[in-house]
């Protein structure tokens, strides 16, 4: 008998690290080109009407390439820790808004099945039952991850191309690792080699339909029920489970010759490196008039590199040491990078450390350990035998209740003074919500243990700033619900107005959700993402600011803002500096006190490059932006940054117009009731910052729009433009 055992093979000449650059690759979509190294976690349909939500994608055969590029898979599902299903052939459809942009999608298998288990549980619970008792979503099907007594995903360790699925069932650890072997007599043959830990009692797997042929070899037994192959494993077993389509007499001459040890745990330790080797690039100024406020340099990514990785970055967080930042990307690779804090021009070191993850749109190191946001977990990245890449992805909280929906991504990542973490989910698109994390604002436990909603409301909340005060500032997105783009001043228990969020409210009136710090109109920017402050001691001035980021627009904005009487309410300013070619999304201050900030393109934005990695400086000239602003009965207040001409300060030099939206159902709002207010005067304080504007119809307004036409004190223009929301004025 002929056996190609693609399991043993140890790639220590790295195959599959590469992938032919030949005209016909050249031609294939990024999606298509990239290597997503061994495994991918998705979201993926394994036969109609049947998903892995939380899908874990394992290629099993040998070759170049990453899992796209194989010929033989399982599937797993975290949520549920069964074994979704086992294919070979072609791999997925490539359908869903990460891969080829489509809406409304989710990818498929689109290869043979040799078998497919149903959704609900792989292992049966500590009563031994297998009724799913996951929460229902409104649709009638179950998400989320079962209890955790039940089954609970811990994570999953790659040594080569071998690769080990950890989990803890009915309290017992239980390791698996997947492989597959070609029979000349048996055919294409799965395996399923399971380690049990310590246990009270036997764990019992279902394996397989028993339309298949199955073998166990090792500790347990083998029966039938229900339909499906159930295997029993003792505690503290080693067993390993042959299934095929094929004969099942070959498959047990198979199973008798099949030579490798069942002990998983040589490895749980790291193995060879997958992506050995740097790409260098060189940060580098970007262009610039002299005299300018800010100064943008960009660090090029590392787009040249020969897994043909898919640069769309976002998120990032500075190594603990200062001096490097690690990077995740939305197609789920992860990298490192050295270099990034030093003056440039300057050599950045590029290392790809981590692959396959779904969709990170967030990354946060915690005393020293890195963490990655994902559409199905906050994972804990591992570097076991430090040679700098990661060994165990660890899954530090996985309660994510997940749909196929394209549009609920997992947005930021950020901590607060006590080590919880945060961060957004967005609700589905033009639909009514599933599951009570549809728009929502989330916290994890400082232990991983438990996920609480803090808010709710939301339709597309592109990350989250933590506060000192236990508020928040949450970005939205303009759509059904959410008449136009809002920065929202969030405190815990707020609903903040999408009526598509999962909620029991059936009060749509605008004075049931919270209002809006700002709301901004399309033209200003038509897609806002994290907002961030200015340390108090960095950027002069300008220290203690609230900035937004645009994805929209690709521009950084000043938020000047007033807490008036409880009421939070303000306005946006572009920072005077170009916008960057890609959508803006991710910021973070660095050791050096200059802002960093990286994002990408999906759709819908005027920024169109795939993504980019930028460093903002201030040159130390006046960046003459507002930094606040007061509205009173008649009088509204701006203070600028930097002194002004005082003979530019007359009511000619401003125009100021209202308009109101309406909150429907609909998607977004046009201006309602547009219309100009007189500026009777205007005059500037003693500070020769503050502008005081006599308006006599001022009142509150969901909308304005203030332009001011005026003069530094060496006669240089200063054109700004803040668009903003009153709901509230004070006494004069």
């Amino acid at each position: 008998m002929s056996l190609l055992l693609g399991l043993l093979v140890l790639p220590l000449l790295l195959l599959g690290n590469t992938l032919p650059c030949d005209a016909a690759g050249e031609a294939l979509p990024p999606y298509r080109r990239m290597d997503f190294g061994p495994a991918l976690f998705w979201t993926y349909e394994v036969a109609p009407g049947n998903i892995a939500q939380k899908g874990i994608a394992i290629r099993l055969d040998d070759g170049p390439g990453g899992v796209g590029q194989g010929r033989a898979w399982m599937v797993y599902d975290h949520d549920t820790m069964r074994l979704a299903s086992a294919t070979t052939g072609e791999f997925i459809d490539w359908k869903g808004v990460a891969f080829d942009g489509s809406h409304g999608t989710h990818a498929s298998l689109a290869g043979e099945r040799a078998f497919v288990n149903p959704e609900g549980p792989g292992w049966a619970s500590p009563k031994g039952e297998w009724t799913d008792s996951r929460p229902v979503g409104r649709d009638g099907r179950r998400y989320g991850p079962l209890p955790r007594e039940w089954a609970h995903y811990e994570g999953t360790y790659l040594n080569g191309r071998r690769i080990v699925v950890a989990a803890r069932v009915n309290g017992a650890r239980v390791l698996e690792s997947p492989g597959w072997i070609e029979s000349a007599s048996a055919g294409g043959v799965f395996l399923r080699t399971i380690n049990v830990g310590p246990s009270l009692q036997a764990l019992r797997v279902r394996v397989a339909p028993e339309g298949v042929s199955v073998v166990l070899s090792g500790a347990g037994s083998l029966q039938k029920e229900g339909g499906f192959w159930v295997a029993e494993l003792p505690g503290q077993g080693l067993s390993r489970l042959f299934i095929s389509r094929g004969d099942p007499a070959a498959l047990a001459s198979v199973a008798r010759s099949f030579a490798l040890p069942l002990d998983l745990d040589p490895l749980l330790h790291g193995g060879p490196a997958r992506w050995p080797g740097e790409v260098t690039t060189t940060s580098a100024p970007m262009p610039g008039k002299p005299g300018e406020a800010f100064i943008r340099e960009t660090f090029p990514l590392p787009d040249e590199n020969r897994w043909h990785s898919w640069m769309r970055p976002g998120g990032f967080d500075f190594t603990p040491d200062g001096r490097g930042a690690v990077v995740a990307t939305w197609n789920g690779d992860v990298w490192h990078v050295d270099g990034v804090t030093a003056p440039a021009p300057a050599p950045l070191h590029w290392r790809r450390i981590a692959t396959g993850l779904f969709q990170p749109l967030g990354v946060k190191f915690r005393d020293g350990e890195l963490f990655v946001a994902c559409r199905d977990q906050i994972a804990r990245l591992r570097d076991l035998d430090g040679d700098g890449e990661i060994d165990f992805i660890e899954s530090f909280n996985n309660d994510h209740q997940v749909t196929e929906h394209f549009h609920e991504f997992a947005m930021g990542l950020q901590t607060d003074a006590a080590g919880n973490f945060y961060y957004a989910k967005s609700a589905r698109h033009a639909l009514p919500a599933l599951v009570p994390h549809h728009g929502t604002l989330l916290r994890v436990s400082a232990d991983g243990g438990h996920t609480d909603i803090v808010a709710s409301g939301f339709r597309a909340a592109n990350g989250v700033c933590v506060n000192g005060d236990g508020s928040f500032f949450v970005t939205d997105q303009e759509g059904h619900w959410t008449p136009k783009n809002r920065i929202n001043r969030v405190r815990p228990g707020g609903f903040y107005g999408n009526m598509f969020g999962y909620t029991d409210r059936t009060d749509s009136s605008d004075s049931a959700m919270e209002q809006p710090m700002v709301w901004i109109t399309n033209a200003k920017d038509r897609s806002p993402a994290e907002l961030l402050w200015v340390p108090s001691k960095a950027w002069g001035p300008l220290g203690g600011s609230l900035l937004n980021l645009s994805y929209g627009t690709g521009r950084v904005f000043i938020v000047p803002h007033e807490d008036s009487a409880g009421v939070w309410q303000g306005g946006v300013c572009e920072l005077p500096m170009p916008a960057f070619a890609t959508g803006i999304m991710r910021g973070r201050f660095g050791p050096d006190g200059e802002l960093y900030v990286c994002g990408l393109f999906g759709w819908a934005g005027n920024a169109p490059a795939p993504g980019g990695f930028h460093r903002i400086r201030r040159s130390g000239q006046a960046a003459d932006v507002p930094i606040s602003v007061q509205a009173a009965k008649g009088i509204l207040r701006v203070t600028f940054s930097d002194p002004l001409s005082r003979a530019s300060v007359k009511a000619d030099a401003f125009a100021l117009r209202v308009w109101s939206l309406k909150r429907s159902a609909s998607y977004g709002s046009n201006h309602y009731n547009e219309h100009p207010l007189d500026i009777r005067e205007a005059a500037l304080g003693e500070d020769s910052r503050t502008i005081v504007l006599e308006v006599p119809s001022l009142a509150p307004t969901q909308c304005y729009e203030l332009k001011m036409r005026l003069l530094s004190p060496d006669g240089t223009p200063v054109e700004r433009s803040l668009h903003g929301t009153i709901h509230r004025l004070t006494e004069k």
